[in-house]
Parts: C-alpha cells; structure tokens; sequence
C-alpha cells in the first residue's frame, strides 16, 4: 500500500511540474504576441516659399493681411483694407485670390476718389471696391489661363463683392482683368502664395458699376 501511495504522489508531483511548466511556456507566449513595433513615422514639414512683393518677403506660411502689410508698393491698398475693417475677412481659412492694386494703380483713380472713400460715411462704398478685388478659392495663372482657353477667350468670376470680373489674355500674352465699366488691369506679378490663398498684383484699380 505505502508503495502505491508513493507512486501515486510521485505522479502528482510529476503532472504538478508539468502543468507549470505549460502555464510558463503559454505565459511566455502570450506575452510574445501583444508585442508592439514601434511606431518610426516621420512627420515631413511643409517647404515655406518666399517671393518680393514691394521689397518685401513674402512667405507662404502667413496669411494674406500678414504678407500684403509688409509691401512698400501696397501701403494704400492696405490703409483701404484697415479702414474697412476687411482684414478678418482677408485673414480668415478661405482660400481667397486677391488681386492687389498698387499704390500707382490707386494713384490713377480721379484726384479725390479715394480720399472721399476712406471717409467713415463712405465705408460701405470701400468695401465694395476693396471686396471687388477678391474671389474665393485658389486660382493660380495656370487656372485662369485654362479658364479663358476653356471659355474660348474669356472666363468670368464672381467677386466677394457679387459682381463679375472678366479674363482676357492680351497680345502681349498677359493676363488682363476687366471691371464691369470696362476699364482694363493687367496682372504685373502672378502666384504670391499665402497660407490661406494667393495675390496677384495689378496695374489699376477695379470698379463695379453702381446698382
């Protein structure tokens, strides 16, 4: 009898190792498969481009207002957008094209035109002119081109304003605007990119017609 109860503890013994030995071996495993590889992604940051606008830098990782403030040939242009409280407007996600009208293009309006705009009674008037300047969306010189082709010659846009502008490429291969009242400005500088759109600058002021 002693004999066969040491035989019997003796394989209780043996299967009592061997089941630890499973539990060590599947803890192992299991331990094995929750394994993690790390994560090795790389972030790339977004190359800047920079272009001169009025000796100026202008670089694509700052909004329109940021950029066009700092262009010695736009100093009006910027008094008019201060003035009619636009720079929310032209600081906001868009994207937004502006075409900028110089301070020789503000020069060319009638002698007292702009001083009577910048006036606080007329600021309703400065902001249709100022908004007459700005499309929303991105368009390059590339897209405009494409827009005239696409139009046999022409292509409209529809302004902040609500009034249309008009796209013609000249003789001279240029790219032209033309107002409702049909006076023309050519685009001298193309593609100034921003953070939130472009701006091109412009030879002339454009005009909607008065409704």
């Amino acid at each position: 009898m002693k004999k066969i109860l040491s035989i019997i503890l003796l394989s209780g013994c043996a299967y009592g190792t061997q089941a630890q030995i499973n539990t060590t071996v599947e803890s192992t495993v299991t331990t094995k498969s929750v394994a993690r590889t790390p994560d090795t992604t790389t972030v790339v940051p977004k190359r800047v481009k920079t272009r001169t606008i009025g000796g100026a830098q202008m670089r694509s990782d700052k909004d329109i207002v940021d950029n066009i403030t700092k262009s010695k040939d736009h100093t009006t242009l910027t008094n008019a957008i201060m003035a009619g409280n636009l720079s929310e407007t032209l600081k906001s996600r868009g994207p937004l094209t502006i075409f900028a009208p110089t301070n020789d293009a503000f020069n060319k309006l009638a002698p007292g035109t702009l001083d009577t705009l910048l006036k606080p009674s007329h600021n309703i008037d400065l902001t249709k002119l100022l908004t007459y300047h700005v499309i929303s969306g991105k368009y390059t010189s590339k897209d405009i081109a494409k827009l005239i082709a696409d139009g046999k010659g022409q292509a409209s846009f529809i302004t902040l304003t609500g009034a249309k502008l008009i796209a013609k490429i000249n003789g001279d291969r240029n790219i032209v605007l033309t107002d409702e009242n049909g006076k023309e400005a050519v685009i001298s500088q193309f593609d100034i990119e921003q953070s939130n759109g472009i701006i091109d600058v412009v030879t002339a002021v454009l005009v909607p017609k008065d409704k």
